[in-house]
């Protein structure tokens, strides 16, 4: 998985932001966070939507029936990097608790897209759901 994401994380800073194959036409972003147990930066490519100006991102891991690493790193060390385009800013991550604003907004990642409906559909976890703030 590593050398995908590599591949990806390259492919994106070399052209502005964008990338190919699966992910083309879809928000790409770089989300850059602290091991939870190395405390060593890693860098993970991400599919993400807006809320007005929070930037929304879901730990779906394609389904699988465990949380993504990152999801733990940003439990436990919310501050974190953000690439969108050629644009690198701090944020903050907050994982959304309220079911309701959950779904509102995993809705939104679906409309976006649409394989996120069907990582749903393979898990009987709840996909958490990231907000980051400028």
């Amino acid at each position: 998985m590593s050398d995908w994401n590599q591949q990806i994380i390259d492919e994106f800073r070399a052209n502005a932001g964008k990338v190919g194959g699966m992910f083309e036409g879809r928000n790409m972003l770089l989300l850059t966070h602290t091991g939870a147990k190395s405390g060593k930066q890693r860098v993970s490519p991400l599919v993400y939507t807006t809320d007005g100006d929070r930037i929304v991102i879901a730990a779906s891991k394609g389904g699988a029936d465990t949380n993504p690493d990152w999801y733990h790193n940003l439990v436990a060390n919310p501050s974190v990097t953000v690439e969108i385009g050629t644009e690198k800013f701090p944020a903050t991550a907050k994982l959304v608790a309220d079911r309701a604003e959950r779904d509102r907004l995993y809705a939104g990642m679906v409309a976006h897209a649409e394989g996120f409906a069907d990582y749903e559909k393979k898990t009987e976890r709840v996909i958490p759901v990231f907000v980051l703030e400028r």
